[in-house]
Order: structure tokens, then C-alpha cells, then sequence
């Protein structure tokens, strides 16, 4: 090994690259909460509200984290030991056909949204086009089989609604890569950066991705727990009994629910069960949005895609989750 090459080594050995510092903060809060929330407790005494939002939080961050774990070592495996290049080939050129593969794909990876934003920027780090690891990204939470299997669980009365989120969710993630594909603009994502350490072995350039990957996406995780967690608590318990009744402010109210309450894509469906009071295709909205677009997922996809990306990309995918759960339920449900 030549002596440069050895001293540079040695150098990022001792000094790695600087890491953001609002993630570390934030991750920290996190460790704080759920390490003190039994003293939080015990501070807030009778505040039934309070322990409430602190049981929530520390919910959503402990249901995440796993999953999170899970695609940041996906994300570090891709960036270390899979070829520069290599997924990118292995996908059709053409971003139509490519868009379809990714969506198949995506029922591999069995995690919930939190794991596949990291995997969907390694992917772009990587050379895969956008609209390809875009569909990646909402695929992967929505149609692979342990979701499938939990929905069959958790609707044992009607297991056409397995059949029906598989198509809306798939439809749902194709459609919006096409979108990207014919509307989208290179200034409104900002790519992450491959992490490459010149003359270092592969197991250190995976080590350092995945400590960069879990500080930066557990921090923005964080955030969102903390929105949902709020919004939790603050939603009225009375509600739905006065929207219902309606066929479509139903399927909204419980799209805007999906966005809220940030349920884990393995979950929703016990979730989303135990609403006795709304139609199959209100409840269909819930599982299609949710692992699509809430809280702790728009908050991941700013810290990962930039905040440009995620004030129109969000926005979008809910507006098109909600027309594809109407449709699929109308026909399937």
C-alpha cells in the first residue's frame, strides 16, 4: 500500500468525516425520552394527557427504530460492497419500465417506511434514476408480505382488502414514479452523497455509512415522532362517529388520520381494524396513505431528499393515495 494512501487511511481512522450536529442533537432527545420516560411520569403525576403524548412517542420511535436499523444496514451494504453502478444496470434504461421493476422490488425488502428512505438515497447515491428509487421507496412498506400477512390477520372477515392494498399501494407507487419521471426537476431532490474513503477497506466505508445514515435519518425520526405524538393527544376521541357516515369525507378523514397518527406499515391494519364505524375503502385509505406519507416519513424524506423535495413530493402522493384507495375500493371492496 503506498504511504500516502496508508497515512490518509490512518488519518480517517482517527479523524472521520464530521457528521451534521442538529441529528446528533436530535437522536439524543430521543435516547433521552425513552431512557426518562418513566421519570417523566412520575413528573407529570395526574397529567393523563401528558403521559399519554410520552407513552405515544416513545411508541412510534421504538416501532421505527428496528425498521430503521434495517434499512440503514441495506443502505451501508449497498454503499460498500455493491459496485458503483451495479443496481443501476441492473434496471431498464428506460425509466417506464424501470419504474414497474422497482415497484416488484420493493416487496423484497420486508420493513416498514423507515427503512426504505435510507435504502431509496443509497439507491440514488448509487446511480439508480430517481423515479425508479422513488417507487422503491413506497413500494417497499406497502407490498411486501409481512405487511400482506398482518392485513389478512388483522381483516379475517374480508380478505379481498389484501388484495385491494397490494393494488393501490403498487398503483400508487408506479404512478407517482412515472409523475416524478414526466414532472419532476434534478434542483428539487438533492441526491445523497455515496460515502467513498480512498484506500479504505469495505467494512470502515460501511462502519462510517451507516453511523452517517442512522444519525441523519433517527434524527428527522425523532421530529416526527414528536408531531405525531402531539397530534395524537390532541385529536378528539369523539370524532368519528360525525364523519362516518360519509363515503368520502370518510376516506379523507381517515387519509389525514394515516398522515397523524404515523403508525408503522406492520401495524396500521390492527390500527385501522379496530374502527368499526367506517366503510372498507375509508379503511383501505388509511393503510395506502400512511406507509406513503405521515409525519415521521416527511420528516425523513426533508433530512434525506431536501426540504424542496418533500413540500412537493408529500402533497402529491396524498392527493394521488387518496383517488387510488376511492377507485381500488369502489372496484375491489
Amino acid at each position: 500500500m503506498p504511504a500516502d494512501v496508508a497515512r490518509r487511511q490512518r488519518e480517517l481512522q482517527r479523524n472521520p468525516p464530521p457528521l451534521p450536529a442538529a441529528p446528533f442533537l436530535l437522536v439524543g432527545l430521543g435516547v433521552a425520552a425513552l431512557i426518562g420516560q418513566f421519570a417523566f411520569e412520575v413528573l407529570v403525576g395526574t397529567n393523563e394527557a401528558m403521559q399519554t403524548w410520552s407513552t405515544i412517542f416513545v411508541a412510534i420511535v421504538l416501532q421505527a427504530i428496528p425498521f430503521l436499523v434495517l434499512g440503514v444496514v441495506l443502505s451501508a451494504a449497498i454503499s460498500a460492497f455493491v459496485p458503483e453502478g451495479a443496481i443501476n444496470r441492473a434496471l431498464p434504461r428506460r425509466p417506464a419500465l424501470a419504474v414497474p421493476v422497482a415497484g416488484l422490488a420493493g416487496a423484497a425488502l420486508p420493513g416498514c417506511e423507515c427503512a426504505s428512505v435510507p435504502v431509496a438515497g443509497r439507491m440514488i447515491a448509487d446511480g439508480v434514476s430517481s423515479p425508479a428509487a422513488l417507487t422503491f421507496l413506497l413500494s417497499a412498506p406497502a407490498v411486501n408480505p409481512v405487511v400482506l400477512v398482518a392485513t389478512a390477520v388483522a381483516f379475517p372477515q374480508a380478505p379481498g382488502i389484501v388484495l385491494a392494498r397490494f393494488v393501490a399501494s403498487l398503483a400508487l407507487a408506479m404512478v407517482m414514479g412515472w409523475l416524478w419521471s414526466r414532472f419532476g426537476r434534478p434542483e428539487w431532490l438533492r441526491p445523497p452523497r455515496r460515502i467513498h474513503i480512498e484506500g479504505g477497506s469495505r467494512w470502515q466505508n460501511f462502519r462510517l455509512t451507516a453511523q452517517h445514515d442512522f444519525l441523519q435519518a433517527g434524527g428527522f425520526l425523532v421530529v416526527g415522532a414528536l408531531f405525531a405524538a402531539t397530534l395524537n393527544v390532541a385529536v378528539d376521541p369523539n370524532w368519528s362517529s360525525a364523519v362516518a357516515g360519509d363515503p368520502v369525507v370518510s376516506v379523507l378523514v381517515l387519509g389525514l388520520l394515516a398522515v397523524l397518527l404515523a403508525v408503522c406499515s406492520e401495524a396500521d391494519a390492527f390500527v385501522v381494524a379496530s374502527l368499526t364505524g367506517f366503510s372498507m375503502t375509508a379503511k383501505l385509505a388509511f393503510m395506502v396513505v400512511g406507509p406513503a406519507v405521515d409525519l415521521k416519513l416527511i420528516a425523513m424524506q426533508a433530512g434525506t431528499f431536501g426540504r424542496r423535495f418533500a413540500v412537493r413530493f408529500a402533497p402529491a402522493t396524498f392527493a394521488a393515495a387518496i383517488a387510488l384507495s376511492l377507485l381500488v375500493g369502489g372496484l375491489l371492496l
